[in-house]
């Protein structure tokens, strides 16, 4: 019996070892789906809602203003050349036209985006399969996107009639607007908004995060800062010249006023294209596609900045690795 015992064991040894190339690939196959996987959705751990909450609204906020702030004469730029009709001349004074109340609805529609998105990314990307992060990411981007646009439309339309001169302050706005218009007049526009705004949020979102799961890895390491910032740029710029036509439509009836020039989001295109052509719909492209590219890499470079600098902060017993 010693030596079939013998052949035995020589023949599963000569199995092992001519095995040994497939096990090698199976094993290297699952390091790199568990290293994708951590890229995306990061380990295993429980769901903290309230920190995850907290700590998008703070990074949300804080990368909001920087933004509004060190952007808005590109912003005022645009929105005028959108709003002027024919080959009407725009005024290049005033750029910082309306900043004071714009900062202070943007603050809380930014953190109120980034605080709704992140919990409601973190907990989607458990729930979906690894290849639907993508979905995970778009539905993500237009839920909080939805949150934020019952504060983002008033600010917007106070923002684009104090830019195009209708109001010298932002509480005189306010006052006449609900006087002359109801308080409906604060949400003039809301459905050319969400038509813009929440394709918006959920591809410029959708893009950035794809874009960083899959440099982190090709590199297999975390991002750095400047890293962070062309990502955002990128992504910024791209949904931004996709959503020009909706831009366009969306600032045409916000600056309306009470005069309702048109009836609705079709009539707004159909009158547009009749009078000025179709480039028309186009207009504003160049400071916008500048404004939102330059505003993605601040954003998201200040967003990850501070996410960071506030997972840092967390008491040790606490500390968690990273998520996406």
């Amino acid at each position: 019996m010693g030596p079939l015992t013998l052949s035995d064991d020589a023949k599963t040894s000569s199995a092992a070892r001519s095995d040994l190339p497939n096990r090698r690939m199976q094993n290297l196959h699952l390091e790199t789906r568990k290293a994708f996987a951590s890229v995306s959705m990061g380990e295993e751990k429980p769901f903290d809602f309230f920190r995850i909450l907290f700590e998008g609204v703070i990074a949300g906020g804080t990368a909001g203003v920087v933004v509004e702030t060190a952007l808005y004469p590109i912003d005022t730029i645009k929105t005028r050349l959108q709003a002027v009709r024919g080959g009407g001349k725009i005024d290049l004074k005033g750029l910082y036209s309306g900043l004071a109340g714009n900062i202070a609805g943007v603050l809380p529609a930014s953190a109120l985006f980034v605080g709704v998105y992140e919990p409601t990314k973190q907990k989607l990307l458990k729930m979906f399969p690894e290849n639907l992060s993508a979905v995970a990411h778009l539905t993500a981007g237009a839920i909080g996107g939805l949150a934020a646009s019952l504060i983002r439309v008033p600010t917007e339309v106070v923002k684009q009639r104090m830019q195009t001169g209708q109001f010298a302050s932002a509480p005189d706005a306010v006052r006449l607007i609900v006087a002359k218009e109801g308080l409906k007049g604060l949400y003039a526009g809301y459905g050319s908004f969400l038509l813009r705004d929440l394709p918006f949020d959920a591809i410029q979102f959708c893009i950035y995060e794809q874009l960083r799961i899959d440099y982190k890895a090709a590199a297999c390491r975390d991002l750095n800062d400047p890293e962070n910032a062309v990502i955002g740029a990128f992504a910024g710029a791209l949904t931004g010249a996709i959503t020009t036509p909706l831009d366009v439509i969306k600032t045409r009836l916000m600056v309306q006023g009470s005069a309702n020039q048109y009836k609705g989001i079709m009539d707004c295109v159909q009158t547009i294209v009749r009078e000025e052509g179709p480039p028309a719909l186009l207009k504003g492209i160049g400071p916008r596609v500048l404004w939102i590219g330059i505003g993605g890499s601040i954003f998201f470079g200040v967003l990850e900045r501070t996410k960071r600098m506030l997972a840092q902060r967390r008491p040790s017993h606490s500390q968690q690795p990273k998520q996406d």
